[in-house]
């Protein structure tokens, strides 16, 4: 190992080394707070949500400078299509789109930061206009990571969903059934539904609030839709809509939509299933039948290279 090799893989130790403590120490309690959790131990206070996201608050100060480079100035986020990505994302906290500006920012000069510090350390003999693409290469795979990794939490919830709703709309024409109004078997539905979805429990219980809080059913339903972002959810509550608006049975709607999700449910497993053997061809081809030609024909070979080569050196 080269003397340049060794400063450069030093300074990256260092630099992680700084990050770690940094974060480890931001999040940590310290000497004092343990002291007075272990002295209130015994006399336990009924916690709120708010306070478990304290950590929170920390990394909204540290990574706000950061984000504000590429954050729209004057709130234009807000009205973006970026706002409503995080909601299908299930993150509705301010301190999401700040973590994720920070992130881009970051990212857009440290990757191609360490890619010039690894090239010069390095000693690569790389061309100055090839070294100019790779470096700005590099700038846009981190200022574009944070939207694949955004999309991918999107998917993730929207699919989590996806596969409860079904349920909770067999449970909700329960309740309707049953006597309920639809207000209370959507906040029915919502405190039944935690045990299975988390998720789908959070988004009844924010359609639950709106309707406390004075807002129109049908509003409160369309928010739901923007936050969830499924073409089957919008079809949902364009049904709800119209079946409260002219006065139809919501039991059956609610019956006829269900199966239609667990068919789509059905056929998307099915899609699913096909596709395998197509997937699995390549690594198959170049992976196990390989190997296993080897294991197979291999002894054989051998057997015969040590019987057929002495004869034909006699000859």
């Amino acid at each position: 190992m080269t003397s340049s090799e060794l400063i450069f893989y030093t300074v990256v130790f260092l630099v992680f080394l700084g990050i770690t403590y940094l974060v480890v120490s931001r999040l940590l309690p310290s000497a004092l707070e343990r002291r007075v959790q272990e002295l209130t131990a015994d006399t336990p206070v009924p916690r709120h949500p708010e306070e478990n996201a304290q950590p929170a608050h920390w990394i909204e100060s540290l990574a706000a400078p950061l984000a504000r480079p590429a954050m729209q100035q004057g709130g234009g986020w807000e009205q973006s299509p970026i706002r409503v990505r995080f909601y299908n994302a299930g993150y509705r906290t301010l301190t999401a789109p700040i973590v994720y500006f920070a992130a881009k920012t970051v990212l857009t000069f440290v990757l191609p930061g360490l890619f010039l510090l690894y090239a010069l350390a390095s000693d690569t003999s790389l061309q100055p206009a090839l070294l100019l693409a790779l470096t700005l290469v590099f700038a846009a795979i981190g200022y574009y990571l944070p939207n694949a990794v955004l999309s991918r939490l999107v998917s993730i919830h929207q699919r989590e969903l996806f596969e409860a709703f079904p349920d909770a709309l067999d449970l909700m024409r329960v309740c309707v059934e049953a006597g309920l109004g639809l207000d209370a078997a959507i906040e029915r539905v919502g405190r039944e539904m935690a045990l299975e979805s988390g998720a789908l429990s959070d988004e009844f219980r924010l359609v639950g609030l709106e309707l406390r809080a004075g807002s129109s059913r049908a509003s409160a339903l369309r928010n739901m839709a923007l936050r969830v972002g499924l073409e089957d959810i919008d079809a949902l509550v364009s049904m709800l809509v119209q079946a409260d608006r002219f006065g139809t049975s919501i039991a059956e709607s609610l019956q006829v939509h269900s199966e239609a999700l667990r068919t789509k449910r059905r056929l998307t497993a099915e899609e699913a299933a096909a596709k395998l053997p197509v997937k699995l061809l390549i690594p198959l081809i170049f992976c196990v039948f390989p190997a296993l030609l080897t294991v197979l024909l291999g002894p054989a070979a051998i057997s015969v290279l040590q019987i057929l080569i002495p004869r034909m050196s006699g000859q």
